[in-house]
Formats: structure tokens, sequence, C-alpha cells
């Protein structure tokens, strides 16, 4: 767009005619800065961003772009690794609305998919119609973000390129806007106008149609010689689809032409047949290069996928998620993947088995393992398919980032290849995190470059200079599925001949004649060494120190002392190490993000909030009154502070500790909302209402006080839980027994005393029949409710308090019946409070399913019978610390044959839920996960919520149905109890 005032009016007409189309248009701060990347090392702000909901608003957003001449950049999922998802002008977000999928065709294994729906979507409903017969093969690790109009972009593919290939193979037909509004329909042999009433798009189509066929016809040898020469050679235009002997295939030849000559809006895309049965060979080898030259017996094999990792990867996924985590992988220094299928399980580990004894021969196999098991295969597949992200950051913390993370060679030249790339990653001085589609003999590898120094960006730039030399020496690709981006597009004279670059010009000129679309990217490339995201970004202080794991699971700084961030930092908290892969934008699988799982509105991801909080120390220089911002408030508003994104995120992005800090920092001084006050300090003002109980509960059942407390910040819709009174508690309390110098201590909460003291004696009779005596702790606070409303300094005087009540110079484990302020301790107390005691305590902290688990892995079995049908609500807070296996495996080998468990956060997480201005989102989340679970467990199941806030909602959304904690559930006494 034209700078200054022309640019101005430029965008404000635009805006107007777009607006006046009824079409949703946001050119805010906020959103801009959402928009500014994707998950590459580059940043562009654009001037605003639409969100059609239909090809009609499409056809008017770029017939408007052209006539105003703005740039237009398409995107899906935003997860591209070289910067093709970005622009200056105009983004068009196409996976916000147009997310229809067509009757499945099941004869002709077709389905009409939109631009914006998301590939393992697409996958599970595929599955789900035909019974699990019929599958969408292109799996990339980004499944579940990357939509199809995304990856036909980018020509993904995955996993099992070796025996699906790329998009390319699996898109039959394709639906499409050029730059000036036609709506055309293109595929093997055709191009025409999807409407023959419409004037333009039949002309368009017939003008289109002579200029290609003219320029494959004057074009044929060079064709045939530059492009389609190995498997992954996605760098460029796929203009050899276009060749006579290839079916003059345009739906193929727009496959990876990263939106720059039209806008993808829906695609035929075929369906392949679901393997009945899989085994994965997992092969250790002493180095990297070692297992390259096992690739090309491996295809001879026929396996459906050769996946490449390097021991670095799983050092990583060791020591961020457990040695659990990678217990099943063999011996060694790199690894491959090899799955195959069959008919039955059997057959498939027969290929297994004949595959290890054809490999033993060359004897570069140090060990191997095959697995059939399908939770233990899932789990292999993961290490692998979380390497975008783990590999983000090395194990000390130093930052990697892609630019050289793409390139492809034939797989019979893939050793030769690693065998000069990585002596010059080494000469350059940077350490390579690789891992990679083996099979197609394409590589993934981050680096740590050094993006923010003058002289790092030189040292970047000759690097990728000469490693794009060394690739095309190896008949390779630069990209192998990425695409070139703003990565790469500018290195296509290396790869290609001067002619091939011409061609490539005017397959793009009869497209997009004016150029407006994704400008800079493969013709008239843009610098890739500009627009970097990090050029003139100061370096980020820690936030504490770098963390550990001790067996228990407690995450405790190495160091044991507290690490400060320094005090002229600009950033917040670590929001820094977002890259973008957009896992937070998953509809499935893990708890984050749980408003973007709501809303689907890139302002409710963590990504997006991220990005936000970027911009804003970008643009600032500091996070100084952040919470003043309106782009923070509105990004950070709908954040239920679950802390799901601190686990889920592959970075380990914590949004709920970046708003309690900007919170915190904000109302330094000033007068809080009253919720800070009443929700934000309950636990100072609950041994007050368990005095007064019968009073309390009385109020807070009265209607004009709920009005009232409506009108100060609290929901008068939300449910309220009663007061328990102090003699129940005091009674409950001595039913525990709790015994001197005992095994282990019990720590009772505020909410547990308050508002659920009966289970109090059912845990400590759990425990007890499981081999323990106990004992209770001093009574303390952990600052739960402090941090989430930002009010850290109180937070970390009640968490000190609560430490030196509780290191007594023991190792016994402290049990904590709130799984809540169970993360808290673990989580908070090293990072608020830090030194050695934080540390001790920490390390010895139990949730009770924890607790218990614990005990049944020694052998102890529970005397209580267990339930038919259990649903299960984990609390986010255990889910970020302490994981969500626990609870499974206890209900497990309790015996309990049907579970049904809810997969994310169920709405309230704290004082959330309980705002009045948040209730309806609250509600919107539980839709998600927990409702469902509930209706799938039917009435008479027991429903599980350790969490008080789980309790609650569960209370809301079904009054007359009650949940209980493990401890009550587990306890066979706990059902005579009468109060």
């Amino acid at each position: 767009m034209p700078h200054g005032d022309d640019g101005d009016t430029t965008l404000r007409q635009l805006l107007a005619r777009l607006e006046h189309h009824g079409i949703e248009v946001d050119d805010s701060p906020r959103r801009r800065s959402e928009y500014s990347y994707d998950a590459s090392n580059y940043r562009v702000r654009p001037a605003a961003v639409a969100f059609p909901k239909n090809v009609d608003d499409v056809r008017t957003v770029l017939r408007v772009c052209s006539a105003l001449g703005v740039p237009t950049t398409a995107r899906g999922g935003g997860t591209s690794m070289a910067g093709n998802a970005i622009g200056a002008g105009l983004v068009i977000d196409l996976s916000r609305w147009m997310k229809s999928v067509g009757t499945l065709d099941a004869d002709q294994a077709t389905v009409w998919a939109d631009a914006g729906v998301v590939l393992g979507e697409l996958r599970a409903q595929v599955e789900n119609e035909t019974t699990g017969t019929l599958t969408f093969a292109p799996d990339p690790s980004s499944l579940t973000r990357a939509t199809i109009g995304g990856s036909i972009g980018n020509d993904a593919c995955g996993n099992h390129s070796v025996a699906y290939g790329r998009m390319t193979h699996h898109v039959q037909e394709v639906e499409l806007v050029t730059a000036d509004g036609a709506h055309l329909r293109a595929g093997r042999d055709f191009l025409r106008a999807v409407d023959e009433s419409d004037s333009q798009s039949v002309a368009r189509a017939q003008e289109l149609l002579k200029g290609m066929k003219a320029l494959a016809a004057q074009n044929l040898a060079s064709l045939r010689v530059e492009l389609q020469n190995i498997p992954r050679q996605v760098s460029g235009y796929h203009l050899g689809h276009l060749l006579p002997e290839h079916g003059f295939d345009v739906a193929s030849a727009l496959a990876g032409s990263e939106g720059t000559c039209a806008v993808v809006v829906r695609a035929k895309v075929g369906l392949v047949r679901k393997p009945r049965a899989t085994a994965l060979l997992c092969l250790g080898y002493r180095d990297t290069i070692d297992s390259a030259r096992d690739v090309m017996t491996i295809l001879s094999a026929k396996p459906s996928a050769i996946e490449g990792l390097d021991v670095s990867i799983v050092d990583i996924m060791r020591h961020r998620r457990g040695a659990a985590s990678v217990e099943f992988l063999p011996y060694g220094k790199a690894f491959l993947l090899v799955e195959f299928s069959g008919d039955t399980l059997q057959q498939a580990a027969a290929s297994c088995e004949d595959l290890v004894d054809k490999l033993h021969v060359d004897g570069r196999v140090v060990d191997f393992l095959i697995v059939t098991d399908p939770a233990e295969r899932a789990k292999l597949w993961r290490v692998r398919e979380d390497g975008a992200g783990l590999s983000s950051r090395r194990i000390d913390g130093v930052q990697t980032w892609p630019g050289w993370e793409d390139s492809a060679v034939a797989p019979e030249r893939l050793a030769d290849y690693l065998s000069d790339l990585l002596p010059l990653v080494k000469n350059y001085g940077y350490s390579a995190l690789m891992y990679g589609h083996f099979g197609a003999g394409c590589v993934h590898m981050r680096l740590d470059y050094d993006l923010r120094s003058e002289s790092g960006r030189r040292t970047f730039s000759d690097f990728t200079r000469e490693a794009a030399q060394l690739v095309v020496a190896h008949g390779g690709s630069l990209s192998g599925e990425h695409g070139d981006g703003r990565a790469r597009s500018e290195l296509l004279e290396v790869m290609y001949s001067q002619e091939m670059l011409g061609i490539f010009g005017a397959f793009k000129h009869l497209w997009d004649p004016a150029g407006i679309l994704n400008p800079g990217i493969i013709v008239h490339p843009a610098p890739f060494a500009s627009s970097l995201a990090l050029e003139g970004v100061a370096k980020p202080g820690p936030t504490h120190g770098e963390l550990t794991a001790d067996p228990g699971g407690a995450v405790v700084p190495s160091s044991g002392e507290r690490e400060l961030l320094p005090v002229a930092s600009p950033f917040v908290g670590n929001t820094h190490a977002c890259i973008g892969v957009g896992r937070c934008r998953s509809t499935t699988g893990g708890f984050m993000c749980p408003s973007y799982r709501a809303t689907k509105d890139e302002k409710d991801s963590t990504r997006g909030r991220a990005r936000v909080l970027q911009e804003l120390t970008r643009t600032k220089g500091s996070s100084k009154d952040g919470w003043s911002s309106p782009e923070v408030r509105e990004a950070l508003d709908l954040c239920l502070s679950c802390k799901a994104c601190s686990t889920d995120c592959p970075t380990g992005v914590d949004i709920a500790e970046a708003k309690s800090e900007l919170v915190d920092e904000y109302y330094r001084g000033r007068i809080r909302p009253f919720t800070h006050y009443s929700i934000g300090w309950l636990p100072r003002w609950l041994p007050l209402m368990t005095r007064v109980a019968p009073l309390a509960n009385v109020g807070t059942a009265f209607r004009p006080l709920r009005l009232v407390g409506e009108w100060l910040g609290i929901s008068a819709r939300r449910r309220l839980p009663a007061f328990a009174a102090n003699g129940r508690i005091r009674r409950r309390v001595r039913e525990a027994g709790f015994a001197d110098n005992a095994d282990v201590l019990l720590f009772i909460d505020s909410f547990t005393r308050a508002f659920r003291p009966e289970v109090v004696p059912a845990a400590a009779r759990v425990l007890r029949d499981s081999g323990s005596s106990v004992g209770c702790t001093p009574d303390a606070c952990c600052g739960l409710t402090w941090i989430s409303t930002g009010q850290r300094d109180g937070a970390r005087r009640r968490l000190s308090g609560l430490i030196s009540k509780l290191d007594d110079g023991t190792e016994r484990d402290i049990i904590v019946l709130e799984p809540s302020c169970a993360a808290t301790i673990r989580d908070e107390g090293p990072k608020l409070v830090g030194g050695a005691a934080a540390a001790r305590v920490a390390a010895r902290v139990r949730s009770f399913s924890v607790a218990v688990d614990e005990a049944i892995q020694r052998g102890w079995k529970p005397k209580a019978p267990p339930p038919e049908t259990a649903v299960l609500q984990t609390h986010c807070h255990e889910h970020a610390v302490f994981g969500s296996a626990a609870q499974r495996r206890v209900l497990k080998a309790w015996g309990v044959p049907n579970l049904v468990e809810s997969s994310s956060c169920c709405g309230v997480a704290g004082n959330f839920g309980f705002e009045a201005e948040h209730f309806d989102m609250s509600m919107k989340v539980a839709e998600h996960s927990v409702i469902p679970a509930l209706v799938k467990g039917e009435a008479g199941a027991l429903v599980l919520t350790d969490g008080f806030s789980c309790a609650m909602q569960v209370s809301q959304i079904d009054p007359g149905r009650p949940s209980q904690h493990l401890a009550v559930a587990m306890d066979p006494y706990s059902a005579r109890w009468v109060d």
C-alpha cells in the first residue's frame, strides 16, 4: 500500500467499501499485531484483516483490493514457517468462517471442503462418516490447525508422504478467485467459470487457459528438464503439471503457488483407504548420517512412513515432558520411525521383523523396537510430531529458528547431503536440532541463529546462501514442503535457470498482472534477510532459573536460587518464546486454549495474545502500563488463566503468568475492581463466612444482594457454594484422625475447608488404607487467588509463609486436596519466592490423584467398589503442572470399565467463571468438553471433580447432579456419613 496520506486515504476507502458490503474487516492495533507474524522468522504488519464468510465475500474483497491496488495475502492457520502467510496490505483470514465440508462421495472417495477446513477435523469427519474405512492422507505436524487452503498453497504433506505423497496428489479440483474477482474451477485439462452466466469469469477462464497452454507449449524442454526431478521439489511453481504427458492439470499446477496466483476457496480432495492395522518399527543409530544411509533399503520394503529425528529432540522431550514421554525409544543417538500397514497386526509386525533382518546385513542399526500397542505408538509419534515446537528451544534455554528448515534431496542422496550440511552448520558456529521426512529426502532443522544483531544477521545471510548452493549441488530443492515464502524466494535464482525464473514470472503475470497477490513471494522476491522479526529487539532476560524436573515431577530451579528478571527487561513473562506454531488453535488434544475453542478467533488463542504482547514491547519499548493499552486488555480479557498453555504449548508460553504480571504492575497504588477484593481475597474472608455460615448462605441466595453483587462484578447467574459451618468443619477434621510424626501430611486448603470438608476424612482414610500414616500440615494459604487477580506481592507473602511452615526438615509427601493449590505450591513457589526452601517444599507436593497413583504403583489396591461409569474432569492447573495421566491410571487400576473424559477446561478456572462479564464465555467454554462428557456419561455415572471450580461448573450445568472428589469416591465409608 502507499505510505503517508495516500496510504491513509486508500485504507479508509478499503474499509468503507468492505463494510458497505457487510464484510467483517478490522484495522485495530490489536488485530494487526495478531496477524503481523506467522510461524516464521518474519514480521510484516498488515493494514487490516478481513474475515470473509463465503465465496461472494472473497470475490468482493479481491475486486475492491484490485481497484485500489491493495496487496492481499490469503491466510489459513497461519502456521507458515517460510513467511508466506503475512503481508503489508490486507490479510484475508479464510479459517474463521469458511469451514464447510460437502457431502462425501464414498464411491469416488472424494469430498469438497472449504479453504478454512482444518486437516485434522476433515480427517476425523471422513473417518466418522465412513466408519473408519476411508481417511484423508496428508498429515503434517500442524495437522490439528493447518487448513485445506494453506496446505494447498504450500503443497504440504506429512509423515506418511512415502505412501501418499504431497497435497498435489490429493487435490483433484479447486475453486478459486482471481485477483480481479473471477470465480473459476480448475482441474485436469480444464479451467472454467463456476457459473457460465458470469461473463467476467467466463472471459477470464478463457484468457488464462489460452495463456497457460501457450506458456507450456513454448517451454516444453525447460519444464521437462528442471521440474519434478525429486519427490519433494516444492520450490517454485509446479508447472510440470501443465505438460501434455501430465494431463495439463491446472489444479496441481496451482498447488504450491502460495497464494500468489489466486485465492483457493474450495477444493475437491481424494480420500484413501485407512489401514486396518499398523505397526511401528523404531530404529536406533549411532548418528543421523548412518540412519540416512539405510533409507533406500527401508524404502524397498514399502513402508507407509519413514521419519527421522536426532537425539537432541529426544533429550528436549525427556527434559520437558519427563522420562516417560520417551520410554519406548531404543538405544541410539539418532532414530528412524518406520511404519508398516497390513490387513492384520501380525502382518504389519512381520513386515517390521523382515526389515530388521535386512538392515542387520549392513550393520548400522544399534538397537530397535517393534511397537504394536496403539497408545505406545501414539507416544512415539508424538516425539516426532512435536519436533517443530520442542526444537524451538534447546535445553539450556537458547532459542532456535527456522530459515534452513525445509531442504530436500532425492532419498538416495540424503546421507551424502547431510555429510556436507552438518559440517557447514558447525563451521558457522551453529547447533542444529534436526528431524524430518527422511523417506522423502526432506530435512527439517532449527538453528540457533543470532537474528538480533547486525553481525548475526550477516552470518545468517552468508550461511543461508551457502546452504542453498549446497542443496542444489546435491540435485535438491530449497523447499520440501513449507514453500519458498520470504525465507527462500530470493534464493530461487540459485536453484533455477534465468529462463525458468522468467517462466515463473510469466505464469504469475497471467494470473495476477497487477501483482497484488502475496507480493514478494516466488516472483520479484523480497530479500530473505529483510523484515526479520527480531531485528531491533533486545534479548530477553530470564524470568527464573532454568528449570529441571525431579523424579517426582516437581519443577524446581536447578540452582535452587531465584534468578530475577532484569529491571530494564522489556518482556512480559515468557511470551517472547511464542514462535507461532499454533498448537493453541487446535480444537482437540490437550486443554489449550479454552477461549479460542469457544470463539475460534485468533485474538483468543495463546499465539494471538503472545503476539500482541510482543508488539507491545516492540512499539513501547517495555511492558510498563501494558494493561492500560486497549489492545492488551482486549487480548487478555478472555484468558481464563487456566495455565494449560504453560504445558500444552510446545514452547511453554504462559499467558496466565503474563496476565498476572501486567495486572499487578498496572494496579500498584490504584483502586482495584471489586472482584479483586472479594474473590481475590476470598481465603481471607472464608474464616468469617464459616463462623456465620447459616446467615451467609441465606445472603448468597437473596436475590437483591445477588443483583448488587452483579453490579460489583460477581455474576448473579452463577450458582454459589454453600459455606460449611465451623462445627461441621471441626467434626470432619476430627474424623480424619490425624497422627503425629506421620508418614505423609495432608494440606487442607481454604476452599476444601470452607466448602467441602467431607473430603478431609475421606482422603485420610484412603491414604491410611494405602499403607501410610497421615498427619496434617499447619494452616497456610498458597495465595492462588492473589496470583490470578494480579496481586503478586500478596501472593508472595502468603507463599513465603506457607513455605516457612511446611519446610519442616523432612522429605514427607505433602498431599494437597485442591489440585489448583497443589499446582500453585509446586509451580509458583520456586518462581515467586525462590530459594532452596521453596524448591524443597515444591518437590514434596503431590496432588491427591498423584499420591493415590503412586500408592497403586507400590502395589496397593482400592477397597471401595468401582463405579460402572465415571466422568472425569481434570482441573486445568493439575493438567498443567502434574499432567492428566495420574487420574486415568488410578481409575483403570481401580477397575472402572467405562471412562468418559472431559478433555479441556470446564470454563470456571477460579475467579473467571464467577465474574459477571465472563459468565457467558464460561458457559460457552463448557460446551466444548465438560457438557458433552456429562451427556455421554448419562445420569448414573460418577462425576469426578477434584477441583472446586470444576465442581461448581458441574452444579451450574446440572444442579441436580452431584460430583465428587476422588477421595470421597474411593473411600468405602463416605456414603455412611451424614452431616
